[in-house]
């Protein structure tokens, strides 16, 4: 099996992820990204309350546009933070599900966020490991930006990894 490292040097990924091989096929076509976007909701239809699109997606790092519109926004007319929530752990899950080597399982543990500052505008919720996959927690690092590129929202979800069961179990 062919290797190869994000840019963590420490970590390394095998390149043969199914979620990873089918963002960058559908990527290729024209609604590809919508396409890839809309089965992953059937995977988490939670998902699709917010009606995000995975717009990059690549080892240890994923891109999510959230739209603002009428039905995420609070009573002040800003995205509300819980839909930012949302996109940002979109983000996450589908960064996890991408770039987790195979022999390991993960599991959300927690989020820590700040709101920085309001989300008035369509925003980008970005999600991005900068340390090794390996057993125990591991911060993945989540940021919501807004079109101007300020920060709207900025943290940590943790998430317990794991080894897999071993299949004689």
């Amino acid at each position: 099996m062919s290797l190869t490292s994000s840019s963590n040097p420490d970590s390394i990924h095998p390149t043969t992820n199914k979620v990873l091989k089918l963002y960058q096929k559908f990527a290729n076509y024209p609604l590809g990204r919508w396409l890839f976007s809309v089965v992953i909701g059937f995977k988490a239809p939670y998902f699709g309350t917010i009606s995000p699109l995975i717009t990059k997606l690549k080892l240890d790092y994923c891109e999510c546009y959230l739209r603002k519109r009428w039905r995420v926004q609070n009573h002040i007319g800003t995205v509300h933070v819980i839909a930012i929530c949302n996109g940002l752990e979109m983000a996450m899950g589908v960064l996890a599900e991408a770039s987790i080597p195979k022999h390991l399982r993960w599991i959300p543990k927690g989020m820590s966020l700040d709101y920085t500052a309001k989300a008035g505008t369509d925003l980008r919720c970005v999600a991005e490991v900068r340390e090794a996959w390996q057993t125990g927690d591991l911060s993945v690092y989540v940021t919501a930006y807004d079109k101007d590129d300020v920060v709207v929202v900025k943290g940590v979800i943790k998430l317990w990894i794991s080894e897999k069961p071993s299949a004689r179990q």
